[in-house]
C-alpha cells in the first residue's frame, strides 16, 4: 500500500471515528464525560509532541536542535496569533471558554459560521501534520494521527453541543461537522505533495507539529482542568493524563518493534 494510500485511510478514519465518537457522546447528553476525555487528550498530544515528533525532528539527516527549537517557538506564537484572529478556534468574544472547555449551556454569541471556519482551518492543519508525520516515519505517522483523533474528540463534542444551542437539528449540526473533517483530508494531500518537494523542511514542519500539540494541551486544555481545584478531580486529571502518555508511548514502542 502506498504512503499516500495509508495518510488518506489514516485521516479518513480518524475524521470519522471522532465525529462517531463525538456525536454518540453528545446525543448521550452525559456533558460531564468531557473533562475526562481532555485530560486524556492533554496526555496524548503531550506525549506525541515531547516523545515521539520532537525527538524524530532533531534525529533526522536534515534536523538539528537549534532548527527544531526555532521552529517550536515560531509555532507557538503563530498559533497565538491565529488563536487571536480568531481562526484557530472559534470564538470571537472575550467570555468564549478555550477550545475543549466549551460551556455547553450558552452560546456566548457563537455563530455557526465562525464554528465551521474555525474548524476547517484547524482540520485542515491536522491533515497536514499527520501525512507529514506519515512521510517521516510510519510510527510517528499513527501515533501522531492518535493524538490528534485524541484532542478532536472534546473539540467536536462541544462543538456539537454549539450547535444544537444555537437552534440547529441533530441531523444538519452531525453534517456541518462532518463537512468540516473533508478539510483533513485536503491538508493530507496538500501537506503530501507539498513536503515530498521540500523534504529538506520536514524538521521544521515536525516542529510546527509538534507546536501545534504543545499549544493546545498547554493553553487552551489545561486551563479547563484547574476549573476543578479539588484533591479527587486532580487525582482523576493526573492519571488520565498519565493514561494518555502512557498510551502514546505504548503505541509507538509496539509499532516500532513490529514494524
Amino acid at each position: 500500500m502506498s504512503t499516500l494510500a495509508i495518510i488518506l485511510i489514516a485521516t479518513a478514519a480518524g475524521s470519522l471515528l471522532s465525529l462517531l465518537l463525538a456525536g454518540v457522546l453528545a446525543l448521550s447528553a452525559r456533558p460531564h464525560w468531557v473533562p475526562v476525555l481532555v485530560s486524556y487528550a492533554i496526555g496524548a498530544l503531550l506525549g506525541a509532541s515531547l516523545l515521539e515528533v520532537l525527538p524524530e525532528a532533531v534525529l533526522m539527516k536534515d534536523g538539528n536542535i537549534e532548527t527544531v527549537a526555532k521552529a517550536l517557538l515560531g509555532g507557538i506564537l503563530l498559533f497565538f496569533l491565529l488563536e487571536k484572529l480568531v481562526l484557530w478556534r472559534h470564538c470571537h468574544d472575550e467570555i468564549c471558554e478555550a477550545h475543549g472547555s466549551h460551556d455547553h449551556g450558552h452560546d456566548h454569541g457563537r455563530s455557526a459560521l465562525m464554528i465551521t471556519v474555525g474548524d476547517t482551518f484547524h482540520n485542515f492543519v491536522d491533515g497536514v501534520i499527520i501525512a507529514g508525520a506519515f512521510l517521516v516515519d510510519f510510527r510517528l505517522g499513527v501515533v501522531t494521527a492518535l493524538a490528534i483523533i485524541a484532542h478532536e474528540i472534546p473539540q467536536e463534542i462541544g462543538d456539537f453541543l454549539i450547535l444544537l444551542h444555537s437552534g440547529y437539528s441533530r441531523t444538519k449540526a452531525l453534517l456541518i461537522n462532518l463537512l468540516t473533517g473533508v478539510a483533513t483530508l485536503v491538508g493530507a494531500l496538500v501537506g503530501y505533495f507539498a513536503l515530498s518537494m521540500l523534504e529538506g523542511w520536514t524538521p521544521v514542519l515536525l516542529g510546527l507539529a509538534a507546536a501545534s500539540m504543545l499549544y493546545v494541551a498547554l493553553s487552551d486544555l489545561i486551563p479547563g482542568l484547574h476549573k476543578r481545584a479539588e484533591i479527587a478531580s486532580t487525582l482523576q486529571q493526573l492519571a488520565l493524563i498519565g493514561l494518555g502518555i502512557g498510551s502514546v508511548a505504548l503505541v509507538g514502542y509496539v509499532i516500532g518493534h513490529g514494524h
